[in-house]
């Protein structure tokens, strides 16, 4: 990382909030901006008049990698065989090599499709974290905890004492943090979610769960214990400051409100609980209302639009939001960038010279609706200060390398496998 700030010329720039700056700007390491008046000392100086400069994207809820055994594996299951049948017996043979393979090319798509950060969920975290760190990007990584088999662990006991490790180690000044990744209350027994959420505590690290995401799971969760998921989690103190609740589709008011009183933050994944026919997505005007912070996210390339491109997943937040509370006025496209992109301190540049960002309006205002609503190729990607992504070309991993690896991987890992 440098301190120097990088210049952008005669550019376009839109802050959190669809705040719009034009001219010369100075990007500095970080995250803040500011006006150039062309004679500073500057790490680069970039022509910006055929660029877009917005804040990056940040995937809330992934599992990286699943790019490994994802695009239109098992397309047209519904959840229930798509998990018993499809994902759990592929992964039972996932092994740290794999997940390195899958992460990698999941991190060239991150950095090719302008996203900084990436809250996962999946075997071997460790692995994870050291590629996210290699290419430069953030992330905050959970290792899965549940009481069914892991490849990665014996039981969920042991997958603990790993989190407990990873999580001491965890400094203030990293790109990636650690967390832990209890999979659900109907994979998690009551034991194990109180022993996470105690090591959480412990450890001031988060919580990562995915929370209500079909009507199956919250029948099941009611039937055995008189209560609905997020009801049932706040019965036996599992919820931490800051427990990511992944989907959070099916949920009362007063589960919302619970949510808020924890101070938890709730995922959107459209994509995902379109592709697998869940019956609901996540509410946000319920959210809005009650103050619940909320982010947006992918899932794994397995189970949502078969990637992870963030500025696709803002579009669908928008449109579905729409379309289920039949308001035209929900999340237009300032509103769907800041979902997109909360907490981002990093910048996504975008290229202008592209007949998707065209016309620019009477008032050059269309930016922020023609990159959403049609997208728009990045072309430079800048976190914490170093460029990842410069020119259409990324610098921190060999897309090139990543494709032939992730090719014969998949050939290889469904040798012999119908």
């Amino acid at each position: 990382m440098s301190d120097a700030p990088v210049r952008y010329r005669d550019t376009v720039l839109y802050d959190h909030g669809g705040r719009k700056v034009t001219g010369s700007v100075l990007l500095h390491s970080d995250g803040s901006w500011s006006a150039s008046n062309g004679d500073e000392d500057v790490l680069d100086d970039i022509d910006g008049s055929k660029r877009l400069i917005t804040r990056s994207f940040q995937n809330w809820h992934t599992h990286l990698a699943m790019q490994l055994n994802a695009r239109d594996f098992s397309d047209g299951f519904p959840l229930h065989r798509w998990l018993n049948e499809a994902i759990f017996p592929t992964e039972a043979r996932i092994t740290p090599d794999y997940v390195r393979m899958g992460s990698r090319c999941a991190a060239a798509e991150m950095i090719r499709t302008g996203s900084s950060f990436a809250a996962d969920m999946y075997f071997f975290p460790s692995v994870t974290g050291e590629v996210l760190t290699q290419a430069g990007l953030r992330g905050l990584v959970g290792g899965p905890v549940s009481d069914a088999a892991l490849p990665s662990h014996p039981d969920a006991a042991s997958a603990l004492d790993e989190l407990d490790g990873l999580l001491s180690s965890n400094s203030e000044d990293d790109l990636v943090q650690y967390a832990i990744a209890t999979h659900s209350v109907y994979l998690c027994s009551e034991d194990t979610l109180r022993r996470a959420s105690e090591l959480a505590e412990k450890r001031k690290g988060r919580l990562h769960i995915h929370v209500s995401e079909t009507r199956k799971e919250i029948a099941d969760c009611h039937a055995k214990t008189g209560l609905y998921p997020v009801e049932y989690l706040d019965s036996i103190d599992f919820f931490q400051p800051g427990t990511v609740c992944a989907h959070a589709s099916w949920v009362k008011k007063n589960e919302i409100r619970i949510m808020k009183h924890h101070e938890a933050t709730a995922v959107h994944c459209p994509s995902s609980n379109m592709k697998l026919a869940c019956g609901g997505t996540l509410s946000l005007p319920a959210y809005r209302d009650a103050g619940v912070d909320v982010r947006l996210g992918t899932d794994g390339a397995a189970s949502s639009g078969n990637g992870l491109n963030m500025q696709a997943e803002a579009r669908l937040a928008a449109l579905v939001q729409r379309h289920d509370h039949w308001d035209p006025t929900l999340l237009p496209a300032v509103d769907a960038m800041d979902l997109a992109t909360k907490g981002s301190r990093d910048w996504a540049v975008w290229d202008l010279d592209d007949v998707r960002m065209r016309p620019q309006g009477r008032a050059n205002n269309r930016h922020l609706a023609n990159l959403i609503f049609n997208g728009a190729d990045c072309v430079d990607l800048w976190v914490n200060g170093t460029a990842l992504r410069r020119n259409g070309t990324t610098l921190t991993i060999d897309e090139h390398a990543v494709l032939d690896e992730i090719d014969e991987a998949v050939a290889t890992y469904y040798e012999g496998v119908e």
